[in-house]
């Protein structure tokens, strides 16, 4: 018999082609195998037995990196011959297939890097079927070397003969290349071993920047303070924590507390920045104050090098302030005030892409920052018609979505500079390129003033506003896979209320068609508006006077004047208030600074928890008069607010038990896990079902995903 089979997924980049050619040998089977722009096509012809064992296979069986979505199979008249081969890639016709996130160095090519004996001994871009880079380099589809960055890279004999042979490990391995043929390093300034040069320049102090797969890292030695202060202060970070880069997992357990999800997350192919217990400290200007440190493998082979010669090092972005990351060769130039030398190459990037950042919350890998090594990689959505989702301001990512995939993009940034908003209507048409994507229908947020709002309104298709925390409670819902409403509980800094206020301290009955709005946190006002952010003395001024006690006169003088003092029921800026009066942060050099380091100052142990009133709101300034009763330590103070608010959340929850017995929680505030641990734990004790963020961020690199979600049920 000879069938016709359809794969459909991330197919193509991943070696799969190669591994149907070898499977229908390995069967005896004759036909062929290609590349289009809808997947992986093929024909086999043989023994029925043998035909159902191939169809079966390519998804048991298929290769490490590949994502098998579907498997169509039709049969079709036998037409004889012998032998399996790969056919040639058709172009023309609408894109449909998916793309592979980039993948940390496997460990096959390894073995090669340190081989004396092999011909890409030391060689740094080493690569094959298994790993190395894929959506950075992609510039259309179907996925073939003359649509990469390595088109320009003519393959040598021997890179040719291994991409032309089945039984390799790089056959038809699109960015195969070796010494002879490949992208060659170059350290600027001077010459000799550029290896070596960058090697000697961290030893020495120097801030290096990196070429990587997704963009410029800015580097130093962990371990050196002067530099790590340096770049600091080049960089315009005051506060903000660098990422480390350590060698292997034997180091990652010298510096952290690494438990077995934590060590599953290091060393996964995707190879995201863990954020762990830190154990050890480096140069005090790695993480200012902070009990915790994010940590990551190498994820190139270039990275392997370095490392094996350097120790920890400091891996952060490549940009100046909030400015997205450099990853063109020509914008080299704006890097100059911060490195001190260049390890740069000439294979070029084709899409930035940050390094993704991940905690471990009840044993689960919780994404904080979705990016490199899981961007393009669709979530499973849905939806009748194309649409885009702008997502919000800060941490912006967009989503386009079709048929069963939504894609969510790499982190793109906080939507407030010219280079950032170019890196989004960049990275919205890449995708629509890629993916073939044609919106007929664009979510936003409901803010009139995000860039982001701005840029949906300028397209000339059907709009659809959606409100900011319903988004966060969708999204939460779209990545279970749940479709019955829900008690979501969004809390998060600022969202845009239709009533006008500010709101992030709420309590919605919600699915993807719509939501109500139960209660929320009481409203206070933010003295002083977006300062009130910058500054949580401010929201500590306006909780204290809301309790009629003393506080700072200016401050409460213009709360109760009324001027660029919007109401609000943010939780985030109830974090800001208690982080605030305990002396923890009183201004902020970044954003969730206040919540972040009270987090870290509270007690674990401690179970005791303040209490607040539940009337027709949630009365948050409660849990302030207790907080500024209690003689307790700080550290015990900061744990009994944390329980306390869970608790508030919990009761809350259990009075509105009636509309659901779900809880989805979502929103920026849910990354502490202090808070996520025990809200959910009491939640759960009171018979709630409770669902969390698994495939998308719960912060607002989410909300373009839940967007879309909202969509995806308005159009049916």
């Amino acid at each position: 018999m000879r069938v016709a089979v359809r794969v459909v997924g991330v197919v193509q980049g991943v070696g799969f082609r190669p591994f149907v050619h070898q499977l229908a040998a390995r069967l005896g089977l004759s036909g062929f195998v290609g590349n289009d722009v809808h997947g992986v096509f093929a024909e086999v012809e043989g023994a029925r037995s043998e035909v159902d064992r191939f169809v079966g296979a390519l998804t048991a069986e298929a290769p490490p990196l590949a994502l098998v979505d579907d498997v169509r199979v039709r049969e079709i008249p036998a037409v004889g011959g012998a032998g399996f081969r790969i056919a040639g890639s058709p172009r023309g016709g609408g894109a449909d297939t998916l793309i592979s996130a980039d993948s940390a160095t496997c460990d096959d090519c390894l073995r090669e890097l340190s081989d004396p004996a092999d011909r890409r001994f030391r060689y740094p871009f080493v690569n094959c079927t298994n790993c190395g880079p894929r959506f950075t380099i992609v510039r259309g589809v179907p996925y073939d070397r003359p649509l990469t960055t390595m088109a320009a890279f003519a393959m040598c004999a021997g890179c040719e003969q291994e991409y032309e042979d089945p039984a390799d490990r790089r056959f038809h391995a699109q960015p195969v290349c070796c010494p002879a043929c490949g992208p060659t390093l170059r350290f600027e300034p001077g010459g000799g071993d550029p290896l070596a040069a960058a090697v000697d320049a961290l030893r020495a102090g120097k801030v290096v920047a990196i070429k990587g797969l997704g963009g410029y890292h800015l580097a130093v030695g962990a371990r050196h303070e002067e530099a790590a202060r340096r770049l600091r202060q080049r960089k315009h970070r005051e506060d903000k924590p660098f990422a480390v880069m350590v060698a292997d997992l034997a180091q990652a357990r010298e510096l952290a507390d690494v438990d077995t999800a934590a060590e599953e997350a290091l060393g996964s192919r995707r190879r995201p920045i863990v954020l762990l217990p830190k154990r050890a400290d480096l140069a005090a200007a790695v993480a200012p104050g902070n009990r915790r440190i994010g940590l990551m493998l190498p994820y190139t082979p270039l990275h392997h090098l370095l490392l094996a010669e350097t120790g920890p090092i400091v891996l952060t972005s490549a940009n100046v302030s909030d400015e997205p990351i450099v990853y063109r060769d020509e914008d080299l130039g704006r890097l100059a005030p911060i490195a001190d030398a260049f390890l740069t190459h000439d294979r070029p990037i084709h899409i930035r892409t940050d390094d993704s950042v991940v905690r471990i919350v009840r044993g689960r890998t919780q994404l904080q920052r979705r990016s490199r090594g899981y961007a393009p990689e669709p979530v499973r959505l849905e939806t009748q018609k194309h649409l885009l989702g702008c997502g919000a301001e800060l941490k912006n990512t967009f989503c386009l979505a079709k048929g069963r995939h939504a894609f969510v993009s790499h982190h793109i940034g906080d939507l407030e500079n010219y280079e950032t908003l170019k890196a989004f209507t960049e990275g919205i048409a890449h995708f629509k390129h890629l993916f073939d994507v044609d919106p007929v229908l664009v979510a936003h947020d409901l803010h009139p003033d995000y860039l982001s709002t701005k840029y949906a309104l300028e397209q000339d298709v059907e709009l659809l506003g959606v409100q900011h925390h319903h988004a966060h409670i969708a999204a939460c819902l779209a990545d279970n896979d749940h479709e019955d409403p829900v008690l979501g509980v969004a809390f998060d800094g600022t969202g845009f209320g239709p009533d006008g206020t500010i709101w992030g301290g709420e309590f919605l009955l919600a699915d993807l068609s719509g939501y109500e709005r139960l209660t929320h946190l009481r409203p206070v006002a933010m003295p002083g508006g977006a300062m009130a952010i910058r500054q949580p003395r401010r929201m500590a001024a306006s909780y204290v006077d809301e309790l009629g006690r003393p506080a700072d006169e200016t401050i409460v003088k213009l709360k109760r004047s009324g001027l660029n003092s919007p109401l609000t029921s943010s939780a985030g800026r109830l974090f800001d208030a208690a982080a605030a009066l305990l002396g923890v942060r009183e201004t902020i050099t970044y954003e969730g600074q206040a919540a972040i380091e009270l987090e870290q100052l509270a007690d674990p142990a401690e179970r005791s928890a303040y209490r607040a009133r539940i009337d027709d709101v949630v009365h948050g300034e409660d849990l302030i008069a207790a907080l500024l009763d209690d003689t307790a330590p700080k550290a015990k103070r900061a744990a009994r607010f944390h329980n306390g608010v869970a608790a508030a959340i919990v009761e809350t929850c259990h009075r509105l038990r009636d509309h659901s017995t779900t809880v989805a929680l979502s929103g920026g505030v849910f990354q502490n896990v202090l808070l996520l641990d025990r809200t959910v734990a009491g939640l759960e004790q009171r018979g709630f079902r409770v669902l969390t963020h698994r495939n998308v961020p719960t912060n607002d690199g989410g909300i373009s995903f839940g967007q879309v979600a909202v969509a995806s049920r308005t159009t049916r």
